[in-house]
């Protein structure tokens, strides 16, 4: 009976003492996104008065790459990566200097035209100051950890006004096919709280609800298993860009204000020639193709191709935003070819599925749907949601991603590790093998030789 009494203390203890850390991580990354945003917003403003301003995006990438290269690296990219690898190698230690260093730079970025994402800054800017935080209550690595995991949470929920898939996002991101329930709780608190903090300070969210179509009771499982497998071919497709231009611009020996100005006017190249609509966050083709206009063909795949140069050239920013886009587009792609004259329920239901498939998060990405859309989407975005995330297998647009699960039992992999090591892996496997095959073709040409030689 003591034991009982003791055990049911203790959790009671735990529960009131992650209340009030939760809390107040929740009204600091609700702060700090609010600021974020509103400073995002007039930013945009100012650039918006000047014609033609994207052309300036070769200065402003050279501007956002000196000034992360010099004040904070780990500002870099997308910056929900870094918080991943942050979380697993560095039990959730950031320095405190990312927080105005990557608000800055990703401002400037967005607010230029650089294709990129809000949500990033706000995880990386939560995360960073859940760490702080945890610094200056000198808690134990775990702890800490645990604090910044909530600080994840509550970035994503606050930056898209969606509290539970939000905080559902930032446990899910962390391990592939596994979820952390000992921070589910803090997780759920800090993420509402956000929210509320956010809202209060000004944050206004969009009800994409009211402008779905209702879904047809006659639709099958079977098209929604299609569009799953079309939204995850996409968001390997996406994330094989990615990495494509991040090794590009790692490749050359230049230095990185010289790699963003090659960036800016690869990205000017790309607004001139094609439509300045794949610059910048995006959100009026997104919103366009939720109330079912049809977008051009190629929208998926010119948003992929800015988003990398974007992110692989110096710029600053998340990948969320842009994946909305592309999945958004994806699935008004798919209602075009396929002749569906639902074509803003596809688009809804695409946008949710690439983000299953390319972050490795189905459940926060079904509940997403839910608080976006309404609930009357979710069976058939949840079926889309989990084949999308089958499809992409062991790739991830969070290299960091640690695998906690095999897809297949017929793909046997190595789980506990990152998946970049997989990836890597992979890699010198497909290279091997190529030049076993090389050695291999040599060597028969040889013979054959010695043989048409011999007498």
């Amino acid at each position: 009976m003591q034991r009982k009494i003791i055990e049911q203390v203790t959790l009671l203890a735990s529960v009131i003492k992650w209340t009030c850390y939760a809390s107040v991580v929740g009204v600091l990354v609700g702060c700090g996104t609010a600021a974020f945003l509103q400073t995002l917003a007039w930013a945009s403003g100012q650039f918006s008065r000047i014609p033609d301003f994207y052309l300036l995006l070769p200065v402003i990438l050279v501007i956002c790459s000196t000034l992360v290269t010099w004040l904070a690296p780990d500002a870099a990219g997308h910056g929900t990566e870094k918080v991943i690898e942050a979380v697993h190698k560095r039990m959730g230690d950031i320095p405190l200097m990312v927080v105005p260093i990557k608000l800055v730079a990703t401002v400037i970025t967005l607010a230029g035209g650089g294709s990129a994402g809000k949500e990033g800054p706000c995880a990386q800017i939560g995360a960073g100051l859940a760490s702080a935080f945890g610094r200056l209550l000198r808690l134990e690595g775990v702890d800490r950890r645990k604090l910044v995991i909530c600080g994840i949470s509550a970035g994503f929920a606050t930056v898209f006004g969606t509290p539970i898939a939000g905080a559902l996002f930032g446990v899910e991101v962390l391990v592939l096919g596994q979820m952390m329930y000992d921070v589910l709780f803090p997780s759920f608190v800090a993420g509402i709280i956000g929210f509320h903090v956010a809202t209060q300070l000004g944050v206004n969210y969009p009800h994409l609800a009211a402008k779905i179509i209702p879904l047809a009771t006659s639709w099958s499982f079977a098209e929604m298993i299609l569009l799953g497998v079309w939204c995850g071919l996409i968001a390997l497709i996406f994330i094989e860009i990615m990495q494509l231009s991040q090794r590009q611009f790692a490749r050359l020996s230049w230095p990185g204000a010289t790699k963003a100005l090659l960036g800016g006017v690869l990205l000017v190249a790309i607004g001139k020639t094609t439509s300045t609509s794949y610059l910048g966050l995006g959100l009026d083709s997104i919103e366009a193709s939720l109330n079912g206009v049809v977008l051009p063909v190629g929208a998926p795949f010119m948003k992929a191709i800015t988003t990398a140069i974007t992110l692989g050239c110096g710029g600053s920013g998340g990948v969320v935003t842009p994946i909305f886009f592309i999945g958004t587009a994806a699935g008004n792609l798919f209602a075009y070819l396929f002749h569906e004259p639902l074509v803003a329920t596809f688009s809804a239901i695409g946008m949710v599925a690439v983000l299953a498939g390319a972050a490795n998060t189905p459940i926060a990405a079904s509940v997403l749907a839910i608080e976006l859309f309404g609930a009357g989407i979710a069976p058939h975005a949840a079926v889309a949601c989990m084949v999308s995330f089958l499809i992409v297998g062991y790739r991830s647009i969070y290299p960091s991603q640690v695998l906690g699960m095999q897809k297949s039992t017929s793909l046997k992999v190595t789980t506990g590790k990152p998946i970049s090591e997989f990836e890597q892996a992979d890699v010198q496997h497909r290279k091997t093998s190529m030049l076993g095959l090389f050695a291999k073709g040599v060597k028969a040409a040889r013979r054959k030789d010695d043989k048409s030689g011999s007498p």
